[in-house]
C-alpha cells in the first residue's frame, strides 16, 4: 500500500512486526510552537497562571503523555524510555512558546512518535493553562527535527 507498512496486503491496519529488529539507542526530538496575547504570554512566563506554574504543569503533561504514547496511537509499540525531557523556550518580541521534547529509548524501533506527542501534549497544556485569557491561541509547526538508531540512520530537519 504505497510503502505504508502499518498496513497488510489485504489493507488491513497492522502493528510491524519489529522482532528481528536489533535493539540500539534510539533518539527523537520533535518541537512546535504556542502563539498567545500578551495576558496569557505574561502568565506562562511568570508562571503565576490561575491553574498555577503554566510551564512546569506543562512540562510534567508532555513527559507523561510521551510515555503512554502507544495507548493514543494504535499502532504504536509500548516501549519503555530510557530518557525522556521537555524543555521551552520564550519568545517575548512574538508572544510565543517553543516546547521542545527529547525522547529516547533502547528498543527494536523508533521514539518518534513519544517526542511528537509529549510535544503535542505540552502545548495542549499550555492551551488549557490559559485559555481563560486568551482562546485564540494557536499551536503551530509540530514536526520531528531530528531522530537517530536503527537501521535507517540519522534523520535531521532542514528548514524550508
Amino acid at each position: 500500500m504505497n510503502g505504508l507498512n502499518h498496513f497488510d496486503e489485504n489493507g488491513n491496519a497492522v502493528m510491524v512486526d519489529v522482532s528481528a529488529k536489533a535493539v540500539t539507542e534510539r533518539r527523537a526530538v520533535a518541537h512546535g510552537f504556542i502563539h498567545m496575547n500578551a495576558a496569557a504570554y505574561e502568565a506562562t512566563e511568570k508562571g503565576n497562571g490561575r491553574k498555577g506554574n503554566v510551564l512546569g504543569v506543562a512540562q510534567v503533561a508532555g513527559i507523561m503523555a510521551a510515555k503512554r504514547t502507544a495507548l493514543l496511537i494504535p499502532m504504536c509499540h509500548p516501549i519503555g524510555l530510557t530518557h525522556c525531557s521537555v524543555e521551552f523556550k520564550l519568545y517575548p518580541e512574538e508572544q510565543k512558546v517553543e516546547a521542545i521534547c527529547t525522547a529516547v529509548v533502547a528498543s527494536q524501533t523508533g521514539v518518534e512518535m513519544e517526542a511528537l506527542t509529549g510535544v503535542s501534549v505540552a502545548l495542549l497544556t499550555i492551551y488549557d493553562m490559559c485559555k481563560a485569557v486568551d482562546r485564540s491561541m494557536v499551536m503551530s509547526e509540530v514536526c520531528l527535527l531530528h531522530k537517530s538508531g536503527g537501521k535507517s540512520g540519522v534523520y535531521e530537519r532542514e528548514e524550508p
